[in-house]
C-alpha cells in the first residue's frame, strides 16, 4: 500500500542486519550543482526488525514527533543532555566524578537508551575492574541518568536501582586514604614550612577541608582579619560552611593571599590561575611527600585534622561543623546547635 505524500517511508537496507528496515521522513530538498538535480533530505527516525514494526514506528512519529524522537536517543545523547542541565549546579569535583564514571560506560555509548536493560548496566559494573567507592559513583550516575530519562519520557523504568555493587564492598583499594599523618610526618612538613607548597599541605592539615574545596577557594571568600573562610562550593550541600583558620598557619594564608594580587584565587599558579587537582597533585604535592617518604594522599590531611581535633577533646558536633560532616549529625544536633565562628576558631587552635 502506497503511503501518503509527506508521511514518510520504510526502506530495507542491504546486507545482513539485525534491524534492516530504515524508517525515515523527508524534511526538505537540496540542489546538487553537479547533477543539477534536487536531492531529498531525510531525518532518520529509527531502524526496526520488520517492515510492520517500521510502519508502526512511522505512525507513532507522525502522531507525536517529539516523543518518538526522544525515545531513540542513545546513552551518549542522554548523558550529554543531562550534563547540560546538571553540571551548572554542581561543583567541579562532582563534575569530574560524573565524567570519570561516564568513561567506564563506553560499551553503552551508542546503545538506544530505552533499550538498555539491567544486564547491560550490571555488565559495566562487573567488568570495569574498579573498587567499591568508584562503583558507588557509577551507580549514582546511572540513577541520575534514569531519573532524567524518565522525567523526559525517554524510558519508563529505572533499571539502575537494581544494579548490584554490594558484592564488591570488600574491594576497596583506597583504604589508605583513611590514614592520618603521624606526628613525625607532620614535624617533617613543619621543617620545610618555607616551601610554599609545603605550606598548602600544612594548611590542609589544620583546616580539614576537601582538596577540591581548597583549590577552588576564591579570595573574596577568605577573611584573614576574622580568621575564617567560606566554602561556597562543595561536594555535598552540607559542605557549605565557614571554616576557621588556625593561628599557626595564618601566616601561610597571608603569603598566598598577597603573592599574586591580581589572582582571584587564594591558591594559584605563578600566572594567578587556579590549580587543577591533577596539576597540584602531580607537580607539587607528590614530589614533596615522596621526598619526605610520606605515603599519604591529600585526603589524608582531612582525616588528620579530624583525628587531631578528637585527640584534643573537641566535641564531635564542633568537629562535624568544621569539616562539613553535618550529614552524619543527629536531628537534635542539626536543629538545636549553632556555633559562633569564634568557638570554631578556639577549637582549631587547640591542635
Amino acid at each position: 500500500m502506497r503511503l501518503p505524500n509527506g508521511y514518510g517511508s520504510v526502506v530495507k537496507l542491504s546486507g545482513n542486519r539485525r534491524k534492516p528496515y530504515l524508517v525515515r521522513k523527508t524534511i526538505g530538498w537540496k540542489y546538487d550543482p553537479v547533477t543539477k538535480r534536487k536531492i531529498q533530505q531525510f531525518t532518520v527516525i529509527g531502524t526496526t526488525s520488520t517492515r510492520a514494526e517500521g510502519l508502526q514506528l512511522l505512525a507513532e512519529y507522525n502522531n507525536s514527533p517529539f516523543r518518538c524522537s526522544v525515545s531513540s536517543l542513545s546513552f551518549e545523547e542522554v548523558y550529554k543532555q543531562w550534563s547540560l542541565e546538571k553540571y551548572p549546579s554542581v561543583s567541579a569535583s562532582s563534575r569530574r566524578c560524573y565524567q570519570a564514571a561516564y568513561e567506564l560506560c563506553q560499551i553503552l555509548y551508542n546503545r538506544t537508551f530505552k533499550d538498555i536493560r539491567l544486564i547491560d548496566l550490571q555488565y559495566v559494573a562487573d567488568h570495569c575492574n574498579k573498587n567499591y567507592p568508584t562503583l558507588k559513583k557509577l551507580k549514582i550516575l546511572f540513577n541520575q541518568l534514569y531519573d532524567y530519562a524518565m522525567k523526559h519520557d525517554i524510558c519508563t523504568k529505572n533499571y539502575a536501582v537494581y544494579v548490584d555493587i554490594q558484592k564488591y564492598q570488600s574491594k576497596n583499594n583506597i583504604q589508605y586514604l583513611r590514614e592520618k599523618l603521624s606526628d613525625s610526618e607532620i614535624e617533617h612538613l613543619w621543617q620545610r614550612q618555607d616551601d610554599r607548597y609545603c605550606q598548602i599541605i600544612l594548611m590542609l592539615i589544620y583546616n580539614g577541608v576537601r582538596i577540591s574545596e581548597f583549590l577552588e577557594l576564591r579570595k573574596e571568600n577568605v577573611h584573614l582579619k576574622e580568621r575564617y573562610f567560606d566554602v561556597i562550593s562543595s561536594k555535598t550541600k552540607n559542605g557549605i560552611r565557614c571554616v576557621p583558620i588556625a593561628a599557626k598557619v595564618l601566616p601561610f594564608y597571608k603569603i598566598w593571599y598577597n603573592s599574586v594580587p591580581s589572582s582571584l584565587y587564594l591558591l594559584h599558579t605563578n600566572a594567578g590561575k587556579p590549580f587543577s587537582y591533577r596539576n597540584f597533585y602531580d607537580h607539587y604535592y607528590k614530589p614533596i611527600v615522596q621526598d619526605l617518604a610520606i605515603n599519604k594522599t591529600p585526603h589524608c590531611c582531612r582525616h588528620t585534622c579530624i583525628s587531631l581535633l578528637a585527640a584534643k577533646g573537641v566535641e564531635q558536633t564542633i568537629i562535624k561543623k568544621i569539616v562539613g560532616h553535618s550529614s552524619s549529625m543527629s536531628l537534635t544536633e542539626k536543629v538545636y546547635t549553632h556555633f559562633d565562628i569564634q568557638e570554631l576558631i578556639c577549637a582549631i587552635d587547640k591542635i
